[in-house]
């Protein structure tokens, strides 16, 4: 992740909870007084998330000072320490929920990625993410993909071709819908068609595709329709793929799964933050 971008859309995410001002923290703490708190793990789980931590609280107070504990993408124990910040009370706890809520997602979908990776248990097929993001977290999201071992698909519709049912239908055909997208888009781009017959894949190789998808196929499908696909086209399965049933498209031949439940459907990895050898200034002296 860029640290620019992360900063950008912890601004957005401050505006709305923080506001003109935490009215509470700051009645009760002085701008001076300052202490050193502890991020922790609650639950076993995946660490993801370290630079909104980093990038969140230096936001707030540009002094502060951040050790992280925990490699990305690392498995941490319940109980663990995660992460150590000093600075100004203010700043600590004006930023903590924010940081705290999104870095606990983070940890929850780089881990149900890692446990949909495992559970597929076939290091030739690559587990992906799809489109099915929470709104307004797509970089974060993604990069949690990353960060428990699988790969990301498109970011979003501006950066790859994907020619569904829609677009098949509503152009004429696969040939059509292909034969349209090539006369608009640029050299650089890919371009996916969503298949779900042996007939079909075969019309979307012809047609010049770089990625084909069989979607919502059972694994015996899968199996024999990656045969009809040339090596220098990849396959991908997708529809409905959970860490619960990827298991059945082990060795099927296909080069990617697809699985909207890594991110739409992640448990947060609960964490803690607690403050000590706290600092205080008398205010009113």
């Amino acid at each position: 992740m860029q640290r620019y971008q992360v900063r950008d859309a912890i601004h957005r995410f401050y505006q709305e909870d923080i506001g003109s001002g935490d009215i509470t923290t700051e009645a009760v703490f002085s701008e001076t007084d300052t202490a050193e708190g502890i991020v922790k793990a609650k639950n076993d789980g995946i660490f993801c998330g370290a630079v909104v931590l980093e990038e969140g609280w230096k936001m707030l107070d540009e002094a502060v000072e951040v050790t992280v504990h925990a490699g990305e993408g690392e498995q941490v124990r319940q109980g663990q320490t995660l992460l150590t910040v000093k600075g100004r009370v203010q700043a600590l706890l004006s930023g903590e929920r924010v940081l705290l809520n999104l870095v606990q997602r983070m940890c929850g979908v780089a881990g149900e990625t890692r446990r949909t990776v495992e559970a597929l248990d076939d290091a030739r097929i690559q587990v992906c993410d799809t489109r099915k993001t929470m709104p307004g977290l797509r970089l974060f999201d993604k990069y949690a993909v990353r960060c428990g071992g699988g790969v990301n698909h498109r970011y979003g519709l501006y950066d790859a071709v994907m020619i569904k049912d829609n677009h098949i239908a509503a152009a004429g055909g696969i040939t059509e819908a292909a034969a349209k997208v090539k006369a608009e888009i640029g050299h650089m781009v890919k371009i996916e068609i969503e298949t779900t017959s042996a007939k079909e894949v075969k019309e979307a190789a012809e047609a010049g595709a770089d990625v084909i998808m069989f979607d919502n196929c059972t694994p015996e499908e899968a199996a024999a329709w990656s045969g009809l696909v040339p090596s220098s086209i990849q396959t991908e399965v997708s529809g409905n793929i959970t860490r619960e049933t990827i298991g059945v498209y082990r060795k099927t031949g296909v080069d990617v799964i697809s699985a909207g439940a890594v991110t739409h459907s992640a448990q947060p990895l609960d964490l803690s933050f607690q403050l000590h050898t706290m600092k205080r200034e008398d205010r009113y002296r």
